[in-house]
């Protein structure tokens, strides 16, 4: 057993140590994969040396580095070494983390690392509460039930629901399994900045309730996904507070970033929410999954959720014993908890607001590098270490149409040179290229590569 661990242990300090020159793209169809996967499950043993070697030349080298210096799309997952080994301990122990009498270390070391998210985000220590999740949905879907629960109790007919065009696609699909009508939801459109829109808000709810409805749940965003933007978090408090609505911030990319040089001031408003979500997978370099729901109070989440069957009557504790599986969706958890504290302990929080500090200001340089080009036109720029651009250079005077199509290509021609991730999305009718700068390992260097990289395809097709 120990020499099998050795061999698991090298194969990820080894990946850890020479991840930075791999190529960060991978691709496969299903025809080729299942070429080397789809197989009878084995009746007889096989040498696990074996296993294991297949396992690492074919699944792991198999997959995109998510963590790689230029890896830039979606939300990259810069991961730690530390949650990873904690990771395995969980695991190698098999710890059981939902309930208090299971593991009532692994109860206490979650509700200690809650109070450090609670403090960071100025929600209160003793009333407040919160749980770790598989993520940023399941945290906004758990958000969403208790709010529910908490305004609406077992009549939730005429609610209404309110988020913006921007909002995390999670959102809708909790909505959706919560079993909420189409006509029950409210996306508000955005303003020029990609903020929510307070007139139009202000509209929809005064007209919700004109029409006898009842405005019951409000979500914000703290870091928009497709350009980190933050919704004007205290004027929507405000509001909030004066229609009696549940306000719900999901922070799972942003959140973070209050660690950051001037984060409190981005995120001002964000300890007014009732309910956030954090996401310490994204931006506070955990491995996956975790996510995080923090409450103001935390009765909230054991009125909403606690259920009491006979199999379980003789694990109960007194009322300072926290049961995790109270307060969320999941009777069986795994130990989360046990990483994030690890890491924390480990590297010292300190270490954690230089990071993110530091991706901040590379996509702002990046954003200086662009706009000292006369190829690249700045369309969203730098907030939360997310910035978005086009190629659209001075004196050529393409069509919208063959701007969108040439960036698209552009985006293509990178990912299939497997070099770097970089992907599009879409703003204002405009494609653009979107890049998520959150790897502390990334380097303005990588940045300026990966933009020649960019600007030799585009030469490329723009002769076409």
């Amino acid at each position: 057993m120990k020499n099998y661990g050795y061999e698991v242990v090298d194969a990820i300090v080894e990946h850890f140590a020479t991840q930075n020159g791999k190529l960060p793209v991978v691709s496969g169809s299903r025809k080729e994969m299942e070429a080397l996967f789809l197989e009878d499950a084995p009746e007889k043993a096989s040498d696990p040396r074996k296993v294991l070697n297949f396992v690492l030349d074919e699944v792991m080298t198999k997959s995109n580095i998510v963590s790689h210096p230029k890896s830039y799309s979606f939300v990259p997952g810069p991961s730690n070494y530390i949650s990873a080994m904690a990771d395995s301990l969980a695991s190698g122990f098999n710890i059981f983390s939902g309930g208090w009498a299971a593991s009532p270390a692994a109860a206490q070391m979650e509700i200690t690392a809650m109070n450090w998210l609670l403090k960071m985000f100025g929600f209160p220590q003793k009333k407040g509460g919160g749980i770790f999740t598989s993520g940023g949905s399941m945290a906004n879907l758990t958000a969403l039930v208790t709010a529910r629960k908490v305004k609406c109790g077992d009549d939730f007919s005429n609610a209404v629901i309110y988020l913006s065009d921007q909002a995390h696609s999670s959102n809708i699909k909790a909505i959706r399994v919560l079993g909420f009508r189409k006509e029950q939801i409210r996306i508000i459109p955005t303003d020029s900045e990609f903020k929510f829109s307070l007139n139009k808000l202000k509209n929809a709810i005064a007209k919700d309730r004109l029409e006898g409805l009842q405005p019951f749940c409000l979500i914000a965003t703290a870091g928009t996904t497709n350009t980190g933007t933050v919704d004007p978090l205290s004027d929507i408090a405000k509001i909030c507070k004066k229609e009696d609505i549940w306000f719900h911030i999901d922070g799972a990319y942003g959140g973070f970033a209050i660690l950051a040089e001037n984060g409190k001031q981005l995120l001002k408003g964000i300890g007014k929410a009732d309910s956030l979500t954090v996401d310490p997978h994204k931006w506070f370099f955990q491995p996956y999954e975790i996510g995080c729901l923090l409450v103001k109070n935390h009765k909230w989440l054991k009125g909403t959720f606690t259920e009491k069957p006979e199999y379980l009557r003789d694990i109960e504790g007194n009322t300072s014993e926290i049961n995790f599986y109270d307060h969320g969706i999941e009777l069986t958890r795994r130990f989360r908890a046990l990483k994030f504290y690890m890491s924390v302990k480990t590297f010292g929080m300190g270490e954690f607001r230089k990071a993110i500090t530091y991706n901040v200001k590379l996509a702002e340089a990046t954003e200086a590098f662009l706009r000292k080009s006369s190829n690249w036109e700045v369309i969203s720029p730098a907030t939360l270490a997310v910035i978005n651009f086009r190629y659209n250079p001075i004196g050529n005077k393409l069509s919208e149409k063959k701007l969108d199509a040439l960036n698209q290509r552009i985006s293509k021609s990178v990912v299939d040179s497997k070099q770097a991730l970089l992907v599009t999305t879409v703003l204002n009718g405009q494609v653009v290229l979107r890049m998520c700068l959150i790897n502390p390992r990334t380097t303005l260097d990588d940045v300026k590569e990966t933009i020649a990289l960019c600007e030799s395809f585009a030469d490329e097709k723009i002769t076409v």
